[in-house]
């Protein structure tokens, strides 16, 4: 763990107290992913947005790095700190495995004023993801914020040809091991129906699970309906944005001009 004894940015405190509320209120909390400062802002300036949270690849690709820990976290954590300092609202980062050292990189984080996290167990072995987990949730106690860790599983992302049965009963094991350890919520990302939804919900109780939205997920309201504490769109909003930008190419290379409706956002 991190040695650094810098105080977190004044009004860290108050934001990973409320973090923590958001998650913990029967309301789904939605979180549209950001990934740089512009992002930031006019995600954080559209009416309905309580908090943020970062997308690693996202930002990792804009620095032109490849996605899984290549970037620097120095790079990360400074890219983050840029996000925090030019919002008003309280931000998870995605700090993907800890880059190696989990109570460190959390410490660096919430030094910029990070009040969550969410942290990957790239399915390593149980032992190792939560040892991993109890850093993490110690840096934020050492700091003396009520830090929110979503402890993500990958069991769906690399579940392969296993019987789905069996994954989901991974993750439900996961799950439970990592809030034992200190996690505030538990992460499971992939494309999850009703089913899966729900078996998690009853194996880890309401307001404990996170999803991610894909193309074909379930919507927000049956999310909700269901007692999952938070959505998140990862790398998709930054795809959403690309989309646009791509279109745009498209459109002029052929004669065509700014779409109809274009805000000026920066």
């Amino acid at each position: 763990m991190s040695q650094d004894t810098t105080a977190p940015r004044p009004g860290t405190a108050d934001r990973a107290t409320e973090l923590q509320r958001l998650h913990a209120d029967p309301e789904l909390l939605v979180l549209v992913n950001v990934w740089d400062v512009v992002s930031a802002t006019v995600v954080a300036g559209t009416p309905g947005t309580k908090a943020l949270a970062t997308a690693s690849h996202s930002i990792a690709a804009s620095a032109g790095y490849p996605d899984g820990e290549v970037i620097p976290v120095e790079e990360m954590v400074a890219a983050v700190g840029r996000i925090v300092a030019a919002v008003d609202l309280p931000v998870s980062a995605d700090l993907e495995a800890g880059y190696g050292d989990a109570g460190s990189t959390v410490s660096r984080a919430i030094d910029v004023g990070v009040v969550g996290a969410n942290l990957e167990d790239q399915m390593r072995p149980l032992d190792e993801a939560v040892a991993a987990v109890r850093a993490a949730v110690a840096a934020g106690e050492q700091a003396g914020v009520d830090f929110v860790l979503n402890a993500r599983t990958d069991a769906f992302l690399k579940a392969g040809d296993r019987d789905p049965a069996d994954v989901l009963a991974e993750a439900v094991e996961r799950g439970r091991a990592y809030l034992d350890a200190g996690a505030s919520t538990f992460f499971a990302p992939g494309k999850l129906d009703e089913a899966q939804v729900t078996t998690l919900v009853e194996a880890l109780g309401p307001q404990k699970l996170n999803v991610i939205a894909v193309p074909g997920s379930l919507s927000l309201p049956r999310l909700q309906e269901l007692g999952v504490a938070r959505v998140s769109f990862g790398p998709w909003s930054q795809n959403v944005a690309l989309t646009a930008l791509a279109q745009l190419a498209e459109s002029v290379q052929s004669g065509g001009a700014l779409p109809e409706g274009t805000r000026k956002l920066n």
